[in-house]
């Protein structure tokens, strides 16, 4: 989805909130013109029947955003805490009714030529109405890029640089000139890394495998949440493995997960059939649970929820949760 910035939506840029058709930076940003910026994705997801916005995972996601901040040596001045206050109060001054990403970003912000990196630096969050990134409901059709995922050595993948993402650009935009919805990324052994913007998971001999973040993946936010959701709920073994490219033409099932996607099932792979070329049992389980779980329908992770509103019935439902969970 193509999510467009409306002038009037409230942002937080410069230690405060401002319609973001005032939040400008220069032409000379350091990070426009050597990629020196950290970003981060985070859901909000609308539950109609309870009117209630949930944030998904804020706390893990911004303790990640500061913790790969450092690897580019981008201090952002509030805890993880606080930035999640920051979010809330940002989702609540927009008053969104819908689906909802955010984007804290950072970077290095002095406005000049040279490509050393100094002390200067700068932070914003933005939250933008947004669907689904990807359009799965009969299922997407992957092909393998003649692109290589970025080294860790080079650029690490497991943090959200910038500057790294001009890997996936280029892979995104080869898929779909050849007809793909989304690109999947070998590493430079020649394993499965991960999509062009999403983790990868793959359903064989009744286990749910995906590569082990040591073959340059990000550390998904969701794909830990998935991960958890497939042994606790339905039993399943997870393993972390290397993946070849063959066992994708060979699998039962695939699909992807991320902030943006959600989880997004997998039919065809360069043209070939995933398992029957249907969305497969395990897939739906996956992806109903996380649906339930993102939405506050499942008490077991409500702590994953951050609710904006705190509508009456999120209010009653967080104490009828205590109360079961203290008797």
């Amino acid at each position: 989805m193509k999510a467009d910035g409306d002038p009037n939506l409230v942002v937080y840029f410069n230690g405060q909130y401002m319609p973001l058709g005032e939040a400008r930076v220069g032409i000379l940003t350091h990070a426009l013109h050597y990629g020196t910026g950290v970003f981060e994705g985070i859901r909000a997801h609308w539950d109609e029947g309870r009117e209630e916005l949930f944030a998904l995972r804020p706390l893990e996601h911004y303790e990640r955003w500061k913790r790969n901040c450092g690897i580019l040596r981008i201090f952002v001045p509030h805890s993880a805490e606080e930035l999640c206050a920051i979010t809330v109060e940002l989702l609540r001054r927009n008053a969104f009714r819908t689906n909802v990403y955010v984007r804290p970003l950072a970077y290095k912000c002095a406005e000049r030529v040279g490509v050393a990196c100094d002390d200067q630096d700068a932070f914003a969050v933005i939250a933008l109405p947004f669907g689904d990134y990807l359009h799965a409901e009969k299922g997407l059709h992957a092909g393998v890029s003649s692109w290589r995922r970025v080294e860790d050595n080079a650029i690490p993948a497991r943090a959200k640089i910038c500057g790294a993402y001009v890997n996936s650009a280029l892979a995104s935009d080869e898929a779909r000139q050849c007809g793909f919805d989304e690109a999947i990324f070998l590493n430079e052994s020649g394993h499965v890394a991960e999509g062009a913007t999403c983790n990868i998971f793959m359903a064989r001999k009744g286990k749910l495998i995906t590569p082990p973040v040591t073959e340059n993946v990000l550390e998904g936010i969701t794909r830990d949440a998935v991960m958890e959701l497939a042994r606790r709920e339905l039993g399943l073994e997870v393993v972390e493995r290397a993946i070849d490219r063959s066992e994708l033409y060979v699998c039962d099932e695939l699909f992807f997960t991320g902030t943006a996607v959600g989880v997004a099932p997998v039919v065809l792979v360069d043209h070939r059939p995933v398992g029957d070329g249907a969305i497969g049992a395990i897939t739906r389980g996956v992806r109903q649970l996380y649906f339930d779980a993102t939405r506050g329908h499942l008490r077991n992770y409500r702590n994953w929820l951050a609710p904006v509103y705190q509508s009456r019935e999120t209010r009653e439902q967080d104490r009828n949760s205590l109360a079961g969970v203290s008797g």
